[in-house]
């Protein structure tokens, strides 16, 4: 095995690693926002919910920056290619998080419920909109996205927008994504609230968990009845060029199992995320929601991994010319820079989990009531410990 196959290798592991920590830090605050309107029944209430991730939500972002670069430098023709391909989605998924800092900047510069509800509002909508395109994006690579590659090297999109994303398969990974958000959600309100938001997260966040396990497990069957690409002939240090090298790949019926039938081992990755599913539930009933935050990890390590395990070597498999298909092998950058990106990483992923381990440690304990949303004062997000 090649240094440069080494590193594709070390690549595919941080991008699954970057793609869970989005899911877990990111996914945790937008479960807050979704269940903002649900478990917030007062304009105090709601102000409360806000400040228990008002500290966190900003920073958390930064694994979305991380991510996107990653795909950027490690796996530019992944990164110009999806990013194409999925234009519109991206925008989509652009517009919606753009809402996330506005509502958090200008929810209290009007003292007026009328205006902190449409903020309250555009903050669930900042928060399931992107999680739902998340998961959905998943599932649309899993069965294959419709483009190819003329002579030139120019992508050639081969379906519409609501064909690949709003397919029904697509859908359940959606609602898998958004189910996963709802848990964590519930499960950072409960460590950081007292009643009644407290009782109305674990309310939300015990059958959250329970129905993602549930769906999660129906992906699995679903996944046996479609068809999955298979690479008949690769070359895993070719050159980041899906025209060269004659690269060869078929679709068949149930391929995206056949790694586990073939290495029943690997079977042990889809039940630590169920088993991360069901835990988090558990701890969350038992009252014990800061172990049930931390099985968080369980789960979405175990999803992606999941999804990892089942498609590879592919990252974005092509059902109009399969051949063309990006794959770990003809995706990545050059030695040199996966090399240059390594070293980056290094660097910088211990800062940032070194960060916010501290800053979670800082802002421990539960936040202090608002009061004064609903008439009686002047309520603001900040300095809530």
């Amino acid at each position: 095995m090649t240094t440069y196959v080494i590193l594709k290798l070390i690549w595919w592991v941080l991008l699954g690693v970057l793609m869970a920590s989005i899911g877990l830090m990111v996914g945790m605050d937008m479960g807050v926002g979704i269940l903002l309107n649900f478990i917030g029944r007062t304009g105090d209430e709601r102000g409360t919910i806000l400040r228990a991730i008002d500290p966190h939500w900003e920073g958390n972002q930064t694994w979305f920056i991380l991510g996107g670069g990653a795909v950027f430098a490690a796996f530019p023709t992944l990164y110009g290619t999806s990013f194409s391909v999925f234009y519109v989605v991206m925008i989509l998924l652009l517009f919606s998080m753009i809402l996330r800092p506005l509502g958090f900047g200008y929810r209290d510069q009007v003292n007026s419920a009328r205006w902190r509800t449409i903020w309250d509002w555009t903050l669930f909508i900042s928060g399931f909109l992107p999680m739902f395109v998340f998961g959905a994006a998943f599932g649309n690579v899993m069965e294959g996205v419709g483009y190819h590659f003329t002579w030139t090297g120019q992508y050639v999109q081969d379906e519409c927008f609501l064909s690949y994303l709003l397919n029904p398969f697509a859908i359940l990974c959606g609602l898998i994504s958004v189910a996963l958000a709802i848990q964590g959600g519930a499960a950072i309100l409960m460590v950081d609230t007292v009643d009644p938001i407290y009782a109305r997260a674990r309310k939300f966040g015990v059958p959250a968990g329970l129905i993602a396990a549930v769906l999660f497990v129906l992906g699995g069957f679903w996944v046996g009845h479609i068809k999955g690409f298979v690479a008949t002939k690769v070359t895993p240090d070719m050159p980041a060029n899906p025209l060269l090298h004659g690269q060869e790949a078929v679709m068949r019926m149930g391929a995206l199992l056949e790694h586990f039938h073939a290495n029943p081992i690997l079977w042990a990755i889809p039940a630590v995320g169920i088993l991360g599913m069901v835990l988090t539930s558990l701890f969350m009933m038992a009252n014990k929601p800061g172990l049930g935050w931390w099985c968080g990890v369980l789960t979405w390590f175990g999803v992606i991994g999941t999804v990892g395990t089942a498609m590879f070597p592919f990252l974005m498999p092509s059902f109009t010319n399969p051949n063309q298909s990006l794959t770990l092998w003809n995706a990545t950058g050059s030695e040199y820079g996966l090399i240059g990106m390594l070293i980056a990483a290094a660097i910088t992923l211990p800062v940032v989990f070194a960060y916010t381990g501290w800053s979670f440690w800082v802002m421990r304990g539960k936040v202090q009531p608002v009061t004064g949303e609903d008439g009686s004062g002047n309520g603001s997000l900040s300095g809530g410990y």
